[in-house]
């Protein structure tokens, strides 16, 4: 019976000192735990609705009554897909710039981003550099082609009081009109039928965009914006992209019913 309390008096240490390990132990593991938890992810920039798939940025849709077709993304470089890039330009957003050499029209971002198109410039003879700013804008704008024009295409007498607008108008589904010093300059960034041409010298001096890309920059310039068209991006052709207009004007001039920009 003597040896009871000391019996009992062992077994509490033993518990104590196991419990005392245990919660050491716990302690410890807590502590590894917590150092070795990833920290939360941080959460993805909200991103531009306008982009998804390529498939679906230029499939057939119904735009304000007129029917376009899809663009056949399989035979699209995909360097001329619309994207959202780091900006090359330097440029304050809300800027455009046309980079001549690659066949890219930018449009610069906060952020230090621009979203990037792949257009058509002028063909041999009618290209061209320089300044001025979208002034006045055009949702499916009938084309009324100039008596240049047609003097030197008379095939084209039949539309001298205007072509309906639709999918296959050479001014596409939009038209933005470049003007400098208050003056239309006959130059436009304009959507086109012919996507193939994309990437190529192939107008008579204005830009072309697909017309799923022209809806997309029409919807972002909702004021008076710059625009600068270089040979390159490179310092010098900075330097270099004075005014150099040898385009012939694609249109009779801006319609009376054009939005004026402010």
């Amino acid at each position: 019976m003597s040896d009871i309390p000391l019996f009992s008096e062992r077994l509490s240490r033993r518990a104590f000192l196991g419990a005392s390990a245990l919660g050491a132990a716990s302690v410890a593991l807590s502590a590894c735990s917590t150092t070795d938890v990833a920290p939360p992810p941080v959460a993805a920039p909200p991103s531009d609705p306008a982009f998804g798939d390529t498939a679906s940025m230029y499939a057939a849709r119904v735009d304000e009554g007129y029917q376009l077709p899809a663009i056949p993304v399989a035979e699209l470089d995909p360097k001329f897909v619309r994207q959202i890039v780091s900006d090359p330009t330097g440029e304050k957003p809300g800027t455009i710039v046309v980079d001549v050499s690659e066949h890219f029209l930018y449009l610069v971002r906060d952020g230090g981003k621009a979203i990037r198109y792949g257009v058509s410039l002028g063909k041999a003879g009618f290209g061209w550099t320089g300044s001025a700013v979208v002034q006045a804008r055009k949702k499916w704008p009938v084309w009324t082609p100039p008596p240049e024009m047609i003097q030197r295409r008379p095939e084209l007498a039949k539309y001298k009081d205007g072509m309906p607008p639709g999918p296959q108008s050479p001014l596409g589904a939009r038209a933005l009109y470049l003007f400098r010093d208050g003056k239309d300059t006959m130059y436009r960034l304009h959507g086109t039928p012919e996507w193939d041409s994309i990437g190529k010298n192939a107008s008579s001096g204005c830009v072309r965009f697909m017309n799923q890309d022209i809806i997309d920059l029409y919807s972002r310039v909702n004021g008076v914006a710059p625009v600068f068209v270089r040979p390159n991006l490179s310092a010098a052709g900075k330097i270099s992209a004075v005014s150099n207009r040898t385009a012939e004007p694609i249109d009779a001039g801006v319609p009376r019913d054009a939005e004026m920009l402010k």
